[in-house]
């Protein structure tokens, strides 16, 4: 089963025909990673591969797929800007485990409440927001601490059928993705020191906090270890820090 490969193969081909497409160097032993997860007749074998490009306006475009039969998809895709634009975060978090399918789509702001960032990143996907939420219902409360990170746009349901994934989610995930390169082909470069260190203090903050709160980590450790996990989430996931110190 390869549930989110059709997104994945979606973007990565939306992004090359839109964007001045490069590649973003993968650490070694994380473009792709093979283990085990069950016993017995319950089994099964997980793939996770990593994929990274970059543009000029976009520091890192990522993604961590993760495919282990029925019971475990995972797609998580993620656009970091240059840190001298104020665009959002895209994020869009595709996860199936046996419980059930969890999908959470946003453009996630670095001012969140700040009435001219709404304006101009919020209120143009509303409609868009809107459309999708009508057939793809809230999916219920998530954690207070994390409500600073999300637009009032963010689409977060928990829908029933596979087939519903396949079909009202990829067009919703289709849709948020091509707004967000719309935005992307607008922005403009920010000069001003005291926005840039804004900005940088941002992206800190939604870097540090979704390194530190990272759902998968627990998956990730069961199936590769610690060590591997650790690495991979600050090396490569959220690996602005480290980027920071190379610089420096």
């Amino acid at each position: 089963m390869t549930l989110y490969q059709p997104f994945l193969d979606y973007a990565i081909a939306t992004l090359q025909q839109r964007l001045d497409l490069n590649p973003y160097l993968i650490p070694p032993g994380f473009e792709r990673k093979e283990g085990t997860m069950g016993k017995g007749k319950r089994q099964e074998d997980v793939l996770t591969t990593s994929h990274a490009f970059k543009s000029p306006k976009l520091r890192q475009i990522r993604a961590a797929h993760v495919q282990g039969g029925a019971s475990l998809q995972v797609l998580n895709f993620v656009i970091f800007p240059e840190l001298n634009y104020d665009l959002p975060f895209f994020g869009a978090d595709l996860v199936t485990l046996p419980g059930g399918h969890l999908i959470a789509l946003d453009m996630q702001p670095l001012f969140r409440d700040d009435p001219t960032y709404q304006t101009k990143y919020t209120e143009p996907i509303l409609p868009i927001f809107r459309a999708h939420q009508q057939h793809l219902t809230w999916g219920g409360d998530f954690p207070e601490e994390a409500q600073p990170f999300f637009s009032p746009a963010f689409l977060w349901t928990r829908p029933q059928e596979t087939e519903v994934v396949e079909t009202r989610v990829f067009e919703a995930f289709k849709d948020y993705l091509n707004a967000y390169l719309d935005f992307v082909a607008q922005a403009e470069p920010i000069s001003n020191p005291q926005e840039t260190k804004q900005i940088l203090q941002a992206q800190r903050r939604y870097l540090d906090y979704r390194a530190e709160k990272d759902p998968a980590r627990g998956m990730f450790t069961r199936l590769y270890g610690s060590e591997w996990t650790e690495e991979y989430i600050h090396g490569f996931l959220f690996d602005l820090e480290r980027k920071l110190q190379t610089a420096s």
